[in-house]
């Protein structure tokens, strides 16, 4: 199925490259070598896979591209299976127009309002937000965030397998890291360490609120460790119902999961789908982990009949 998806997504990468670049074959690494692979643009094209306004001038434009600095971008974004250059194309596009609000009276899979208490506009959005009061050494990224009293964190998929496991378990011998932080996927003292979590030995804060959010315990070994396969959502949901100043509380925020409803992995029986289930399930308060289908947030923007031109693209380029 997975297989299925991709080459079909691929086929209308292809399409779209050209109907859209039909001239312009040096913005591509192969631009007519596909071999199973979408498109690629060089890296110093690669600001062209998010979605532009055909008319927008200079300044729409640069302020659009600038909500991602380069060197935020992740290794495959000028890949058009880049989740980071769609993000970029829906919600820097609603930013840049004023269109943001529309997303407040968006539901969520199950009926809820997706963004709950939040009040989300142009002042209090922003993309690839770092989160500092996590003790993380090196800060990751959210995918989208909406600060205030309440806030919210944005995490964004589309062709992934998987939400995003934890990087422990997948060290090699060979890292510089693996004596000291390889983890068999178990919450248990392992190797040199005194703390269960190779995170917490490293000073990272996970497991000091973790109990606060969520029905697991501490002070016990766990086999299966929560975190291996779930770490990209709960990292989302201590970003949102944690504080600046450490509070800690289900009523600060909540984290969103956007993904494509066509990806098997978010189906049932799908890695993205078990993740979710068995996140949500864990939590003192289900309601801090929502989700919603990227073809969800785009039948409600063509409901509000705004940005023509980004919802024709969209279907364009991804049949969305």
């Amino acid at each position: 199925m997975m297989q299925d998806y991709k080459a079909n997504l691929n086929q209308r990468y292809w399409n779209y490259q050209k109907f859209q670049f039909s001239k312009e074959h040096n913005f591509f690494e192969r631009p007519h070598s596909q071999d199973g692979r979408p498109p690629v643009f060089i890296r110093n094209e690669a600001w062209r896979n998010v979605i532009i306004n055909p008319v927008a001038d200079r300044q729409e434009t640069n302020r659009l591209l600038a909500l991602i600095p380069k060197g935020e971008r992740h290794k495959w974004f000028g890949s058009m299976n880049s989740s980071q250059a769609l993000a970029q194309s829906v919600f820097g596009n609603l930013l840049i127009y004023n269109s943001l609000h529309c997303l407040s009276d968006l539901k969520d899979d199950a009926g809820m309002p997706l963004l709950g208490k939040a009040q989300i506009s142009p002042d209090n959005f922003e993309m690839e937000k770092k989160i500092g009061y996590l003790g993380e050494p090196r800060q990751t990224s959210l995918d989208g965030y909406i600060s205030g009293e309440y806030q919210i964190a944005i995490e964004c998929k589309f062709t992934e397998t998987e939400v995003g496991t934890c990087s422990r378990p997948r060290l090699k011998t060979k890292d510089s890291n693996y004596a000291n932080d390889y983890c068999d996927g178990t919450y248990s003292v392992q190797k040199r360490r005194n703390t269960r979590c190779s995170l917490t030995e490293r000073g990272i804060l996970y497991w000091r609120y973790i109990p606060q959010l969520f029905k697991w315990t501490i002070d016990c070994d766990l086999r299966p460790c929560p975190l291996n396969k779930n770490y990209q959502l709960v990292r989302n949901i201590l970003a949102a119902g944690v504080k600046s100043d450490g509070i800690v509380s289900s009523n600060n925020g909540h984290a969103v999961l956007i993904y494509d409803e066509r990806n098997p992995a978010f189906q049932n029986n799908g890695d993205g789908s078990i993740a979710y289930i068995e996140v949500q399930k864990a939590l003192q308060e289900p309601t801090m982990l929502r989700k919603c289908s990227w073809q969800r947030i785009i039948q409600h923007i063509k409901e509000m009949n705004i940005l023509f031109w980004l919802t024709e693209n969209l279907d364009l380029k991804y049949g969305l």
